[in-house]
């Protein structure tokens, strides 16, 4: 039996390795996949949800590394990982997204003479300010085995000097974990029960440091929010680290925003697929509002995921004057938008992913 750690370390990692734990159980290959939980970013109502939601069982392994400084993160990672690698010693180590975590995992098990498969490899914001990009870079540079979400992704890579042999054009496995949950989150009754109608309200996620840690940012922030509540509902569950941020500035809520607690998957999900537009920071609901056909206006002046533009619903938005017109414009275009037709964005992804990582292991 080969081994494969598949390493998570926040919230949206969870969406990538539940597809591929679940392909890999299912098919009895002789593969055996070990779930390790660093616990980058860890809050019972962000993460155990998680498990809950997808039917995954706890974490194998739970590291308790915690918040800290990004070099600091890193290296307690790192120092926690080290011995339990040594003590598992799997053949492959599997490193989704691009947290702290990811880049500690791949240096980690690079130095020990572990393989390591990064899912999501070659995204780029071209923004090196971003700690991400940086993580993300350095993580492709490593790592042995280079699955892709998209066709940019396989060029940015070429790029960089990366072997073609290293690449694997597999898709997206955050729309395998959506596309088996969607029929679960469609008999949800959150719209029901916050009163609200399909398609006439803003979905709002914030958690980005540049964001969220700059007060007067924030504070620009929420007043566009309170502008836009003006012409429909604002649901906004409130990331801890958002919450924090608010009540440590004394920021008010204006009026029509709804600040909820954090949502699991299935209830989140729900919430985002009967919304009118979603206004957010995060990557990966960049990806879902494509796939879903949901208008989606993304608080960045870049994103690592540019196919989400050009092929989907995303579109950039600066925090300027002219921000709550572009925003009302969209949503009153929203029924117009249908849903994105990328490639490997079929919820099949994960069954590429396994085939390569059976094959890297020596088990095709």
């Amino acid at each position: 039996m080969k081994k494969v750690v598949l390493l998570a370390g926040a919230r949206p990692n969870y969406m990538k390795i539940f597809p591929v734990w679940r392909e890999i159980k299912s098919r009895l290959c002789g593969l055996e996949p070990i779930i390790v939980h660093t616990g980058q970013h860890y809050d019972a109502v962000m993460s155990d949800i998680f498990f809950r939601d997808f039917g995954m069982p706890p974490p194998d392994h739970f590291l308790g590394v915690g918040s800290a400084s990004h070099g600091v993160q890193t290296a307690k990672v790192m120092m926690a990982l080290e011995p339990l690698l040594e003590e598992i010693r799997p053949d492959l180590l599997v490193v989704p997204g691009d947290v702290n975590s990811t880049l500690a995992g791949t240096l980690t098990a690079v130095k020990m003479g572990i393989r390591v498969a990064h899912i999501e490899a070659g995204l780029r914001s071209f923004d090196r300010t971003m700690p991400e990009e940086i993580n993300r870079i350095v993580t492709d540079s490593i790592s042995d085995i280079l699955l892709t979400s998209c066709r940019d992704a396989d060029k940015n890579l070429l790029r960089e000097g990366i072997p073609q042999e290293k690449i694997f054009f597999v898709g997206n496995v955050m729309i395998d974990s959506l596309c088996r949950i969607l029929p679960v989150a469609e008999k949800s009754d959150v719209m029901k029960r916050l009163g609200l109608k399909r398609r006439e309200y803003f979905a709002v996620t914030l958690h980005r440091p540049s964001n969220v840690d700059d007060p007067a940012m924030l504070k620009r922030i929420m007043t566009m929010l309170g502008q836009v509540a003006e012409s429909a509902p604002v649901i906004f569950p409130v990331h801890p680290r958002t919450r924090a941020m608010l009540k440590k500035h004394g920021l008010e809520c204006p009026a029509g925003i709804s600040l909820l607690d954090p949502m699991g998957y299935v209830e989140f999900l729900a919430l985002m697929a009967g919304a009118g537009a979603v206004i957010t920071d995060s990557g990966g609901i960049q990806e879902e509002t494509s796939f879903l056909g949901i208008p989606c206006l993304t608080l960045r002046p870049n994103t690592e995921r540019p196919v989400t533009i050009h092929e989907g619903t995303n579109r950039l938005i600066d925090i300027t004057e002219d921000a709550v017109k572009i925003i009302q414009k969209v949503f009153a275009a929203r029924h117009d938008i249908k849903p994105a037709n990328i490639e490997g964005w079929d919820g099949h992804a994960a069954k590429r992913v396994a085939d390569v990582l059976a094959a890297a292991a020596g088990m095709d």
